[in-house]
This record gives C-alpha cells, sequence and structure tokens, in this order.
C-alpha cells in the first residue's frame, strides 16, 4: 500500500476550497486495490498549517514515509514557505511522486518556488507564459479574472480532451473507443501549464480547447522519473478533482458565481473517463507504467 498526501496550501476555511472539497477524489482513491485485492493507497488529507509559518508536514516531507504527494495549490501567493518548498523538492528528489495543481491567474502562485515541477506553472504576475500572444483574456464572462483563464465550460460540465504526442500512459483507457482519455470536468478559467525549457524530463501530454476562443490550451504536464527526482504531473486547475467539478450537488464556496451546468450528471461516461485518468496518475506516480481496470 502506498501512502498519498492530499494537501491545500490554505488553511481550512469552510468558505474555500480547502481541503474536505476533494473528497471524492480521496474515496475513489481509497476504493482502488492492488494485484493482490488489497487497498493500494491511503490517503492523509490536511490543510496547511497556519500562515506565518513553516508547514509542519510539508517542511519536512522528505523524512515521512509518504510516497505521493497531491499538492492542491488554492492559495494566493503565501500558501508555502522556503522550508515548505524545500522539504517538497527533497521529497521529489528522493523519488517521491507528484502531482501539483492550481487555478487561474495568481491562484496558487506559491508553487513557483518548486524545483522543476514549479517551473511548469505559469501566472499572470510569476513566471508567466513566454509566450507573449498567450498572456491575454480568454474567458470574457467573469470579468474580475483575467489570463491566464482558459474557459473549456461550466462547473458541472465535461471538455473534449486530446492528447499530445505519444500517448502517454496516464492517458491510456482499456474502456475508451479510442484507447485514450477522452474527457476531463470543464471550469470557466483554467490556469495555464507548459513543460519547462531545458528539462528533457518533461513534456507537454494534454490539452484542452477553450469553449470562448477555440483556442488550444495544455491541461498537462508530465516529468519522467529521472537523476533529477521522481515522476510528477503538473496540472492547469485543481478543478479537475474538486467534488463540485464532478457532481454539482457537493456544493462550492459563497464566492462562485458562474451558473453550474450538468453535464457530468447528464454523460457518465466524462466521470468514468475522469476515475480512469485519477487511477492512472495515482499508479503511475507510484511507479507502475500504467494500472487498467
Amino acid at each position: 500500500m502506498q501512502n498519498l498526501l492530499f494537501q491545500t496550501t490554505i488553511e481550512g476555511d469552510p468558505d474555500d476550497w480547502n481541503i474536505s472539497r476533494f473528497s471524492h477524489l480521496k474515496a475513489f482513491l481509497e476504493g482502488l486495490r492492488d494485484d493482490d485485492g488489497q487497498p493500494a493507497f491511503r490517503v492523509i488529507a490536511r490543510n496547511r498549517d497556519p500562515l506565518g509559518r513553516d508547514d509542519s508536514v510539508l517542511s519536512r516531507l522528505h523524512e515521512s514515509d509518504f510516497h505521493q504527494l497531491w499538492l492542491f495549490a488554492v492559495d494566493t501567493g503565501d500558501g508555502l514557505t522556503e522550508r515548505d518548498c524545500d522539504g517538497i523538492s527533497q521529497f521529489r528528489r528522493r523519488g517521491g511522486g507528484m502531482l501539483v495543481t492550481r487555478d487561474h491567474m495568481d491562484l496558487g502562485s506559491s508553487i513557483c518556488t518548486l524545483g522543476g515541477v514549479g517551473a511548469a506553472h505559469h501566472f499572470h504576475t510569476r513566471n508567466p507564459d513566454p509566450d507573449p500572444s498567450r498572456c491575454c483574456v480568454d474567458d470574457r464572462v467573469t470579468t474580475y479574472i483575467s489570463w491566464p483563464n482558459y474557459h473549456s465550460g461550466a462547473n458541472g460540465d465535461f471538455q473534449h480532451v486530446q492528447p499530445v504526442g505519444d500517448v502517454h500512459p496516464v492517458l491510456r483507457d482499456p474502456h475508451s473507443e479510442a484507447g485514450v482519455i477522452r474527457y476531463l470536468p470543464a471550469h470557466p478559467h483554467e490556469g495555464a501549464v507548459g513543460a519547462p525549457p531545458g528539462d528533457e524530463t518533461s513534456r507537454v501530454i494534454l490539452q484542452g480547447r477553450s469553449q470562448a476562443t477555440g483556442r488550444e490550451f495544455n491541461l498537462a504536464v508530465a516529468f519522467e522519473r529521472s537523476d533529477q527526482g521522481g515522476p510528477a504531473i503538473a496540472q492547469s486547475t485543481f478543478h479537475h478533482f474538486a467534488d463540485y467539478n464532478w457532481d454539482t450537488a457537493a456544493g462550492c464556496p459563497s464566492f462562485v458565481s458562474e451558473a453550474p451546468g450538468d453535464g457530468m450528471i447528464r454523460f457518465p461516461e466524462a466521470l468514468r473517463s475522469t476515475h480512469q485518468y485519477v487511477r492512472n496518475v495515482a499508479f503511475w506516480l507510484g511507479g507502475a507504467h500504467e494500472r487498467p481496470v
């Protein structure tokens, strides 16, 4: 059994994207079994300790018995201290697997200081996209949110996704007619990710298409296991994993103003595809090349 840490970069504000809003993801992973029929994963879910001091777990993650970190960066730039980042970076250097995800504009920008994986995330004021043509507004509905804010659809709806290059193991789907992941949850304003220049262990593996402008944008970057550290995924938005985006009946913080959709409920294949992606990521980060149902 592998030990997974689910952690946000905020304190446990009940009216924010605290860790309880990823409970469906936790339950799904805890229900997976290994080849012997035993639980494959044990998930510990927590929010960060109070801001202004080092997090007691992240700052010493490299000394822990965790095998994977799923980091949901939902802060506005102050969610990780220098020692937190050092603990996380050392964790990966010793072979730990990581999924690091954020959201629009500068939401989650504290992850920029993470070695390797942090460089894959582009924000509004920190590490902006090196392509200046992408430093512009995509979602024009929620006007108080600026770029990056790719509009893949309403919360509660799904988006069609497209593998990039050779199909990566985390994108294989034996139950899909195409043999690959085809759907993920949609979100009105996703963030931006890209393979860091000069890092030969990384590449863009998945893209979506804006429903507002028709422009393609990156959804996921994979980092292969190497001498630099364990495998990792940089994801464009944590909304691919949030309860609300899998089932809007789970509710959302009061500041979410966009009207939700119901595509995930009306089209069960989208949730099944999402589950397959989550399953693949967890087993791949844990050292398996692929793990079909």
